[in-house]
């Protein structure tokens, strides 16, 4: 009472003009201005100090609170304090009005335009690791003057902290902090001690990592990490606590909701998902944790994004989803685990980690619905309140436990391979002497053997030398028959191209030498291979045939039939072997007087799987009228189908193989039939 009466005589109060009126004798103690204190709304966030000044700012008593108060929505205002000294010595004071994210702090002299004497704020201070006076705002009035101070405030969370304007002097303001810092103290060791525990799991877990490479530490050790700056960065949330990051003020709004989907949902479901060995054991769950960590993974990057754009309000929001959402299905897990907690050990540890943590947040939400709301409640699971750090800490506990008693499953593994391969060495090494013992009677007998086998191989290697000299001997007669058939080949084509300059068709011989050419060319290679691809020899009879039809005037006409069956690119055949029975068929098909256009047809088909048939057919006068006619002079005589057949018979002799031709006279089975069917069986090698 003594004090109270002492400090109203220090302060007056006129109320006909809202001026706080300050005599001397002044009391060092502190006094609340909320009386004296008329505010502005400024919810557009458009006006200037300028503009504030000309309007009428009015009392409003809800705009201040001594607990920490969910607004809704941004809160943009403009606080007034008139001040008159009428005493004799200058007035020196502070005005405290609590934490906010932005504030401003005005001077204007009487007649004199308002200037600005300071601004700070929890999203914009970057001063020193204790920042306590930045949120102390001087007022200094000489004496019989006054002044007037106007402080923008501005709190872009909802979540906004006490504000309660107080006046306090120097030494007053000094005990004040000096009360608040005791106040905060022991939260402050807790929270550094806990940083200190959470260092060595991290380290823990790194040793381990090295030690037994596997994911689960490196998931474990990034959440030990995460939770380590989420509770440093806790630390920034009041100025007169020790700050690591002061630097960089937004990082602990960056870190807060984002930081409770990373450590508590995302790396939670990663670190279950390979520690338990969930692909393996329960692949459902697996799939369950993998959707739900990409979900959270993708809602973490929306909340950066809404807090970039300075929408506080929506990442608690999603976190309160999230939260509501997971709370019945992460029972259902739990409880699910713990029927399988007897198969596999490790669950129990994943178990009692996830439940100590589960209860803590609960706990911790439950506490902060009164003061706070339903949905604010949540975004003040931030806070690093005594359950959730003993959750924590119970967690880490637990998983680091399991990820050591997995690391003796691990070991004792381990022993007893290697022991069950030492055995096995044993039994291998007494196995060896008996196969050596065996081996060396084997040797003895197989001596004998080897003499008699090599007596024998000699006789092979003579009976061999002997089959390579005459299959080299049947290479060269083959070589020599091809040598025949080209020039008998080109000799036809020639006497075509004459027949053409003769006529003085040179557009026609000059197409024709052009194949011919090609065919020349052709002709070249395949003579000197004895397989070609049955595509290869397709295009070549089609051009040869080309050639023949530009001859005789088109009163030819032609068709080659594949069997679509038939891998022409892969199936091979002996080179230059179809060619003289096509031109024979040409030569003497064309000239039967009865048909005023003659026909060629080539068919391929697979009659089996290793054997290719080929049929020429033509509607010639035949082999017997040919030979009745005689066109052709006496002394010539046409060997390109003979040494075809020579060719076959040297190829069955020199591969093994059983080329077989066979030439059909149609005349000769029936009167008014004419032509030649020549069919030709190559088999595949």
């Amino acid at each position: 009472m003594l004090l109270y009466c002492y400090t109203a005589g220090a302060f007056a109060l006129n109320p006909s003009h809202d001026t706080l009126i300050a005599k001397d004798g002044f009391a060092a103690s502190e006094l609340d201005l909320r009386p004296y204190i008329n505010s502005l709304s400024d919810k557009e966030g458009h006006l200037t100090v300028q503009q504030v000044t000309h309007l009428p700012f009015t009392p409003s008593p809800q705009l201040f609170h001594d607990y920490k108060k969910n607004n809704g929505q941004i809160n943009n205002c403009w606080l007034q304090l008139k001040a008159k000294n009428e005493g004799t010595t200058p007035l020196n004071v502070i005005l405290f009005a609590g934490w906010h994210d932005f504030m401003y702090w005005y001077e204007k002299p009487p007649g004199d335009t308002a200037r600005l004497l300071m601004q700070t704020g929890l999203m914009a201070d970057r001063g020193g690791v204790e920042r306590w006076d930045h949120y102390g705002f001087n007022i200094n009035i000489p004496p019989h003057q006054s002044r007037t101070f106007y402080l923008h405030i501005i709190n872009k969370s909802y979540n906004e902290n006490p504000l309660t304007p107080t006046l306090f002097s120097e030494q007053a303001f000094a005990r004040f902090h000096n009360r608040q810092q005791d106040t905060y103290r022991k939260e402050t060791v807790v929270i550094q001690v806990l940083l200190g525990m959470l260092l060595v799991f991290f380290s823990i877990s790194v040793i381990n990592y090295i030690q037994l490479p596997d994911k689960s530490y490196i998931y474990f050790a990034i959440y030990i990490l995460g939770l380590i700056l989420f509770f440093a960065l806790r630390l920034e949330s009041k100025p007169y606590q020790l700050s690591f990051f002061h630097r960089w003020p937004m990082l602990k709004y960056y870190w807060d909701i984002p930081g409770l989907l990373f450590c508590f949902y995302l790396m939670y479901l990663m670190f279950g998902n390979t520690f338990l060995n969930l692909k393996e054991r329960y692949p459902f769950m697996e799939q369950v944790f993998a959707w739900v960590s990409t979900i959270v993974g993708g809602l973490i990057i929306v909340c950066m994004y809404c807090i970039l754009m300075e929408q506080y309000h929506l990442p608690v929001i999603i976190y309160s989803y999230v939260y509501f959402c997971t709370l019945i299905p992460l029972l259902v897990v739990f409880v699910a685990l713990a029927r399988r907690s007897r198969h596999h050990p490790l669950v129990r540890f994943f178990l009692y980690g996830s439940v100590c943590l589960y209860l803590a947040c609960l706990g911790s939400f439950l506490m902060h619905i009164r003061p706070l709301g339903l949905l604010s409640a949540l975004g003040e699971l931030a806070a690093p309140s005594m359950l959730l750090i003993g959750g924590v800490l119970l967690q880490a506990m637990f998983f680091l436990a399991g990820l050591s008693y997995r690391n003796k499953l691990v070991h004792l593994e381990r022993t007893r391979t290697q022991e069950l391969l030492i055995k096995q060495l044993n039994k291998n090494k007494e196995l060896q002497r008996k196969l050596n013992e065996q081996l060396e009677e084997l040797v003895k007998e197989q001596t004998t053997e080897i003499l008699r086998k090599k007596q024998e191989l000699e006789e092979q290697r003579k009976i061999q030398l002997e089959t390579e000299y005459d299959k080299k001997l049947t290479e060269i007669e083959l070589k020599a028959i091809r040598a025949q058939i080209n020039p008998h080949f080109i000799f036809n084509c020639l006497n075509s191209i004459q027949l053409f300059v003769m006529q003085r068709d040179y557009e026609y011989a000059q197409k024709y030498l052009s194949d011919f050419s090609y065919l020349i060319r052709k002709t070249l290679d395949f003579s000197r291979r004895n397989f070609i691809s049955l595509a290869d020899e397709i295009i070549y009879l089609n051009t040869y045939l080309g050639l023949e039809k530009m001859r005789f005037e088109n009163r030819m006409e032609y068709e080659i039939v594949v069997d679509p069956e038939i891998a022409t690119a892969e199936l091979e055949i002996p080179a230059m072997l179809l060619q003289p029975y096509v031109e024979n068929a040409v030569k003497h098909g064309m000239t039967n007087p009865q048909q005023p256009i003659g026909h060629l047809s080539i068919h391929f088909n697979q009659v089996a799987a290793d054997m290719l048939e080929c049929v020429i057919a033509d509607n010639g006068i035949g082999i017997a009228r040919s030979r009745s006619l005689r066109t052709l002079p006496q002394h010539h005589q046409s060997s390109g189908m003979e040494m075809s057949q020579n060719r076959a018979e040297l190829l069955n002799k020199m591969y093994n193989t059983e080329i077989h031709i066979e030439i059909i006279d149609r005349s000769a089975r029936n009167e008014e039939d004419s032509g030649t069917v020549v069919r030709i069986l190559i088999p595949q090698l």
